[in-house]
């Protein structure tokens, strides 16, 4: 789900101390005739020293996306690149100011994965872990939504689907709002929020085949939709447009088709636990123990170690859930599927991290505090729910 960390300590840049580096104690030697002045050697005028912006402490928690940008704006790109050192005070040589010198490890930025060094002791700062998200408000938020789901699922399973139904529509908002703040991509949200409710209640009342129909003219109101505007990127706009039906509703839709067995329910339930284990168990075990990188292009706070935590703890919470509150379910089978809801929802973690690093955002939205944005829940759950749904299937049938 929504990462809340970096896994590596930050790099800011070093003030090396002013008798060090390679030219160290070297002067200009004076030229024939009247007395070196160095003010006529240095033709340009220098800039003053700038340094660098201090970094956030550093995290060892196992999700890594929010504070990915900020870390490196705060270094002074976006990307998190080497800060900017400025020329020397006037008149001084280069290798003996702060910052400079010639490749020898003396007046350097930093060596990659050191921390950064206080300029008045020249001793690393501690550092420190940290959660990355308010986790008060968190838990306040999640215990909130848990309560209105167990509400819906147990008492009025119709409730439920316009629960699900609800939530498709705020993610195709949010989904839709950063393509067009970001990449100028204008995904057509009017048909894609009556389609992607349509196909959540076509999966609940005639399953699959009702979910494909309605992909299907979900797709083509999208096309029909975007011709009343000019054609300049018409072909971008409903190709973002069929990505995002299918990606929020129409995975949503396997949800609202487990809830048709008779124990349906309990599916839910069960698929709603483990994805949640999993994501707690990897938060917790990366957070403590994670020094391992799993996937550091997409998302450098997560670890392999998050990832082992993910899986044991979701193949425990499924064990437990098929063996008690699904009907003809086993402990193995709950075992096998734990751990493909592990593998599932990691994948749509960091597919969603994918997209946000592409966008140039930490979340896609902000109604919910201390987890970002209703997608920003959504990320696990959505690749997750045709895998729970095909397994349930297979090992005890659909109804």
């Amino acid at each position: 789900m929504n990462d809340a960390s970096w896994g590596a300590p930050p790099k800011g840049g070093y003030w090396g101390p002013p008798d060090q580096g390679f030219d160290a104690g070297l002067a200009p030697a004076a030229p024939a005739g009247p007395a070196y002045d160095g003010r006529e050697a240095q033709q340009t005028r220098p800039m003053p020293i700038v340094p660098d912006s201090p970094a956030g402490p550093p995290s060892g928690g196992d999700h890594g996306d929010q504070d990915d940008l900020d870390h490196g704006r705060d270094r002074g790109t976006a990307a998190g690149g080497p800060p900017f050192h400025a020329a020397p005070p006037y008149g001084q040589p280069y290798g003996q100011g702060p910052g400079h010198g010639h490749g020898h490890g003396q007046g350097h930025g930093p060596v990659a994965g050191q921390p950064e060094a206080r300029p008045e002791t020249g001793n690393p700062a501690p550092a420190k872990k940290r959660a990355g998200r308010d986790l008060r408000a968190a838990i306040g938020v999640g215990v909130g939504l848990g309560a209105v789901i167990l509400a819906s699922l147990f008492v009025w399973k119709a409730a439920f689907v316009g629960v699900v139904a609800l939530a498709v529509v705020v993610g195709l908002w949010e989904l839709t709002s950063r393509l067009q703040e970001s990449k100028a991509i204008k995904a057509p949200l009017v048909p894609l929020a009556v389609g992607g409710a349509a196909m959540v209640v076509a999966g609940y009342l005639r399953g699959a085949e009702g979910a494909w129909v309605a992909m299907a003219l979900t797709a083509l109101a999208v096309l029909v939709w975007r011709m009343t505007e000019p054609p300049d990127g018409y072909l971008k706009d409903v190709t973002a447009g069929v990505f995002a039906a299918f990606y929020v509703p129409f995975l949503a839709t396997f949800v609202s088709m487990m809830l048709t067995a008779d124990d349906g329910p309990w599916r839910v339930l069960t698929f709603l636990v483990l994805t949640v284990v999993s994501d707690t168990g990897a938060y917790a075990v990366g957070w403590r123990f994670g020094t391992h990188k799993l996937a550091p292009r997409i998302s450098p706070g997560k670890t392999r170690e998050g990832l082992l935590g993910a899986v044991g703890f979701a193949m425990a919470a499924g064990a437990l859930c098929m063996e008690f509150a699904i009907d003809g379910g086993t402990w193995w089978q709950g075992l096998l599927l734990g751990l493909a809801v592990a593998a599932s929802a990691t994948l749509g973690d960091l597919g969603e991290s994918m997209i946000k690093r592409d966008l140039g955002i930490k979340d896609m939205g902000t109604l919910l505090p201390g987890h970002g944005g209703i997608m920003d829940r959504l990320d696990s759950l959505l690749p997750t729910a045709p895998v729970v749904w095909l397994l349930f299937v297979v090992f005890v049938g659909s109804g």
